[in-house]
C-alpha cells in the first residue's frame, strides 16, 4: 500500500490556480499582476539589507529534544536587523497537512506571529506574521495521503507500540488536498468569496507595483499573504524570485529510453534494493535497546530514513511511468524567463536571486541521482540560456543571476558551477535544508559533481565537471558517534552597484545528546 501520493503536474497547478481565483475579471480590470508582491515595510529602497534563510523545518517536536525550535530560538537576535526570511519549502512534514501546522510551524515559530504568546489559539489559516515570512512550496508540502493507509496507521498505533515497532508514521488522518492546506495558511485564498467581497478585498489589499501594474501589499503586522505559489519582489534593488518547483521537476524520458528494457530492468532492481533497505531500517529499530539513552536518536534517524526511501520510491516510479512533456508547467518557465529579461533591461535592478524548492546541484547522498535533480537542472538551463540569448551583458562569467537558494537537501550546502556549456555557468548555489528534519550525509563519491557528455569513439562514456562543493553541513559520523549540525543562514547584502552577498551559516549542533550553537565563517560571494 502506498504511503504517500504525489498529485500530477496538471492537478497541482488547476487547484492553486483556482484559490487565488487566477486571471478573475475583476483582477484583470484592475491591472493586477498576481505574482507581483510588494513588501511595503517602508525600507525597501535601502541597499544594504539583511535577510535570513531556513528550509525543510517542519518534522515536529521529537520526543527528547526539538532541532527545529532550537534554530528559531538561535534565529531570534537576528529577527532585529534582519528584513526578511525565505523559506525554501516542506514547510511541515510528512504530507503537508493542515493538522500538522500547530506542532510543526506554529509553536516553533511562534514568535515571529501576531498573538504567538498564544499559539494554541492561533489557526494555521490565520496566521499574521509580525516579521514577513516569505515561503514556497515543498513536495511534501503538496502530497496526499491515502486514506485507507492513515486509517490503517493510527488504529494501528496502540498494537505497533505493544509489538515494539518502534517506526510511527509522521502521518495522521489527513493529507495536503493537494496543496490546499499549504494555500490557506500562506496563500491570498481568494476562492469562495462574493464579487463584492472580492472587489472590496482587493481594494484593500492591491496597491500599484509601477505605472501599469498592481501587485499585493504584504504589511507586516497588518496583512500577510503571498500572491500566488510563484511569485517574485524587489528589496535593495534586488529582485528576488520564488519558484514552484514541483511543477516542473518530473522526468520527461526520449522515447528509446522510456522503451528500452535495460533501463526498465536497472528501475526494477533499484526498486528492490530501495524496499530491502527500507526492511533493514525496520529490522534494526525492532532490536534497539529501550534503555540505551541514545536510542531515541537513532529512532529519529531511522524514522528520517524510511521517509528518503520513500522519496527515493517515487522517483523510480515517476522515471518507469513518465507523464508527457506537455505536463512541465510551461507557463511558470516562460514566467521566470520573461521576468529575467525584464529585470536585466530594467537599469535600476542590480542583482537577482532565485530561490525554490529542488536544487539543480547538490552533493547530498541521494539527491544528484534522482531524475526529479536532473529535470529541474534541465529546466532551469532552459530558462536561462532564453535569457543569456536575450540580454548582450551576460557573458560566460557572468551568470543570469547572482544566487540560487534551495532546499529539499536536508544540509547546508554551498556550491559553485564549473563551465557547464549552458548560461548557469560560475554560478553560486546554496541549499539551505537542514533547519529541523533528520539531516543526511554527503555522497561517498564526494564534493565534485559530473554529467555525462555522450560516448567517445572507443565506446567510452566521457564526462564533464559542472559543480564543486565549497562547503557541506550535514550528518556526520556513526552510531553514538554521530554529529547533527541544523541549520539557517545570515546573508548581508552590501555594495552599491554591484551587490555582495554575504553568507553565514549558523548550527545548532546536537552531539552526545547535547547542543552546540556557533556560526561558520561568512562566504563572500561577489
Amino acid at each position: 500500500m502506498a504511503s504517500i501520493l504525489d498529485p500530477p503536474i496538471l492537478l497541482k497547478v488547476a487547484k492553486m490556480k483556482e484559490r487565488v481565483c487566477w486571471q478573475h475579471p475583476a483582477l484583470r480590470e484592475r491591472h493586477i499582476d498576481q505574482t507581483r508582491l510588494i513588501l511595503d515595510d517602508g525600507r525597501s529602497e535601502d541597499k544594504e539589507f539583511s535577510f535570513l534563510v531556513i528550509g525543510d523545518s517542519g518534522s515536529g517536536p521529537h520526543p527528547d529534544h526539538h532541532p527545529q525550535r532550537r534554530v528559531a530560538q538561535q534565529m531570534l537576535p537576528h529577527l532585529q536587523d534582519c528584513r526578511f526570511l525565505l523559506h525554501t519549502g516542506d514547510v511541515v512534514y510528512q504530507v503537508g497537512s493542515s493538522e500538522q501546522y500547530p506542532e510543526n510551524f506554529i509553536k516553533p515559530y511562534r514568535e515571529l506571529l501576531v498573538g504567538g504568546d498564544r499559539p494554541n489559539q492561533v489557526a494555521f489559516d490565520e496566521m499574521l506574521f509580525r516579521f514577513p515570512f516569505l515561503a514556497v512550496p515543498g513536495n511534501h508540502d503538496y502530497y496526499n495521503l491515502p486514506r485507507l493507509y492513515s486509517i490503517v496507521v493510527q488504529l494501528s498505533r496502540p498494537i505497533r507500540k505493544l509489538l515494539r515497532l518502534n517506526l510511527n508514521p509522521n502521518v495522521g488522518w489527513r493529507g495536503s488536498g493537494v496543496g490546499d492546506a499549504y494555500a490557506r495558511a500562506f496563500l491570498d485564498y481568494l476562492k469562495g468569496l462574493s464579487d463584492d467581497e472580492l472587489a472590496a478585498h482587493l481594494d484593500r489589499h492591491y496597491g500599484p507595483w509601477d505605472d501599469k501594474t498592481w501587485g499585493l501589499r504584504y504589511q507586516p503586522g497588518q496583512f500577510t499573504r503571498l500572491p500566488n505559489r510563484y511569485y517574485t519582489f524587489r528589496y535593495g534593488g534586488i529582485d528576488f524570485f520564488a519558484l514552484d518547483s514541483s511543477t516542473f521537476n518530473d522526468p520527461a524520458l526520449s522515447p528509446q529510453r522510456a522503451t528500452s528494457s535495460h533501463y526498465h530492468q536497472r528501475l526494477v532492481a533499484q526498486r528492490q534494493a530501495i524496499l530491502r533497505e527500507q526492511q533493514q531500517v525496520r529490522d534494526e529499530a525492532i532490536h534497539l535497546q529501550p534503555d540505551d539513552p541514545h536510542t531515541q536518536e537513532r529512532l529519529d534517524d531511522l524514522q528520517a530514513k524510511v521517509e528518503q526511501l520513500e522519496e527515493m520510491l517515487l522517483d523510480v516510479e515517476k522515471q518507469a511511468n513518465p507523464g508527457p512533456t506537455t505536463l512541465v508547467d510551461t507557463e511558470q518557465l516562460l514566467w521566470l524567463r520573461d521576468g529575467l529579461i525584464a529585470s536585466w533591461q530594467d537599469k535600476s535592478v542590480r542583482g537577482r536571486v532565485l530561490f525554490f524548492h529542488h536544487p539543480p546541484y547538490v552533493t547530498e547522498a541521494t539527491k544528484w541521482g534522482q531524475a526529479q535533480t536532473m529535470a529541474i537542472r534541465q529546466n532551469l538551463r532552459w530558462v536561462l540560456d532564453q535569457v543569456a540569448a536575450a540580454i548582450p551583458e551576460i557573458s560566460t562569467d557572468r551568470p543570469p543571476v547572482n544566487l540560487v537558494l534551495n532546499g529539499h537537501a536536508h544540509c547546508f550546502e554551498y556550491l559553485k558551477t564549473e563551465a557547464t556549456g549552458y548560461a548557469d555557468s560560475h554560478m553560486n548555489c546554496v541549499v539551505c535544508g537542514g533547519s529541523g528534519l533528520s539531516l543526511r550525509r554527503q555522497r561517498p563519491e564526494g564534493t565534485m559533481l559530473y554529467e555525462p557528455l555522450g560516448t567517445d569513439p572507443d565506446g567510452q562514456v566521457a564526462f564533464r565537471l559542472v559543480a564543486k562543493s565549497q562547503l557541506y553541513m550535514g550528518l556526520t559520523g556513526h552510531k553514538t558517534e554521530r554529529r547533527r549540525p541544523y541549520s539557517f543562514v545570515r546573508i548581508d547584502v552590501t555594495g552599491d552597484k554591484l551587490p555582495q552577498f554575504v553568507l553565514t551559516p549558523y548550527i545548532s549542533e546536537r552531539f552526545h545528546q547535547k547542543w552546540e550553537d556557533y556560526a561558520m565563517d561568512p562566504l563572500v560571494l561577489s
